[in-house]
């Protein structure tokens, strides 16, 4: 059974720090590309991150570049999602799903993902 956990979210100030975390099972996990996204209120799922099978790829939506690191640990079966200098905008719900696309690539919509955690709520006051 195909499961995706994330964790470590919560409610943080405008300028501090998380790291998210997504344990998987059910899959070869080192064979997925690996993608965060989020949802705000009332928003559709904007693309966060993503990290290619043996992260020599990764991409960031622009807002985040810089502030946002996407990392993978295939011995563990966990993609991490270091969050630094959070600002109000990057409230929401924080998802990682895998994409089962052969070779070192990642999908950066929704639709090329296969498999999906439940989420974790990230709120960043100001």
């Amino acid at each position: 059974q195909v499961q995706l956990v994330e964790s470590g979210g919560g409610l943080v100030q405008a300028g501090g720090s998380l790291r998210l975390s997504c344990a998987t099972s059910g899959f070869t996990f080192s064979r997925y590309g690996m993608g965060w996204f989020r949802q705000a209120p009332g928003k559709e799922d904007e693309f966060v991150a993503g990290i290619s099978w043996s992260a020599d790829s990764t991409y960031y939506e622009d807002s985040v570049k810089g502030r946002f690191t996407i990392s993978r640990d295939n011995a563990k079966n966990t993609l991490y999602l270091q969050m630094n200098g959070l600002k109000p905008e990057d409230t929401g719900v924080y998802y990682c799903a895998a994409d089962s696309t052969w070779g070192e690539t990642f999908g950066l919509t929704p639709n090329e993902y296969d498999y999906w955690g439940q989420g974790t709520q990230v709120t960043v006051s100001s």
